[in-house]
């Protein structure tokens, strides 16, 4: 059976720390460290630039905080020129402004260097799955500010996932395939998996079994 390789750019200021992060991700037989960079700058040129080769890097990890082109700004503009791309982000801060940085710039996932041999290769998995990668702390830092936003009374939705979204949500639960699922909503399959990872993005779930006792409790579906 061959495996499908996830290509690979590592975009970090430090070598031994690139040396050290391609020896982890190269060591699995799905991934494959295609390309390095020294600044964001460079990582941008290298997914997105004029001499990068079209479709060569499948996701992007990138160091937060590098020379001329932070990762975070690196990450808004490879999400803007190259949407394809996943990113990762790697972090030596256990620091909530940074990660909701990260997710706002485009990550799917953020790593902290500190548990890197542990946590990179299943977060670079998980983003190429469509799914999001929080680190344990971060879990903590996403309820804290949820609560923080409902004392000072901001208005909370009522629902984080669009009409569309919970239609999908319900057809999955009821255990609907991909393709039954496009053609009761007359949409393209390749939109069903795009409005699966967003739900799955959204809610911080990993896989149907996750999404159909979030629809029993949000009352989409009878338990």
């Amino acid at each position: 059976m061959t495996v499908e390789t996830t290509r690979i750019l590592l975009a970090d200021d430090h070598a031994l720390v690139r040396q050290g992060l391609r020896m982890i991700l190269d060591s699995e037989p799905d991934l494959a460290v295609v390309a390095e960079a020294a600044d964001g700058a460079e990582a941008v040129e290298s997914v997105c630039g004029g001499g990068a080769e079209p479709g060569g890097v499948d996701l992007a990890v990138l160091d937060i905080a590098m020379p001329r082109m932070t990762g975070l700004q690196a990450a808004r503009e490879i999400s803007r020129r190259a949407p394809q791309v996943r990113i990762i982000m790697l972090s030596m801060y256990d620091n909530e402004q940074y990660f909701f940085e990260a997710l706002k710039s485009g990550a799917s996932g953020y790593v902290l260097k500190s548990a890197a041999d542990q946590d990179l290769i299943e977060a670079c998995r998980a983003a190429m799955r469509g799914e999001p990668f929080l680190y344990p702390g971060a879990m903590t830092a996403l309820i804290r500010d949820y609560l923080q936003r409902e004392r000072q009374g901001e208005r909370l939705p009522d629902s984080i996932l669009t009409p569309r979204e919970e239609e999908v949500v319900k057809l999955i639960a009821e255990g609907n395939s991909t393709k039954e699922i496009a053609e009761t909503l007359f949409i393209s399959v390749k939109t069903v998996d795009r409005h699966r990872s967003n739900i799955l993005a959204k809610l911080g779930m990993r896989d149907r079994l996750e999404l159909a006792r979030y629809a029993i409790r949000a009352g989409l579906v009878e338990p």
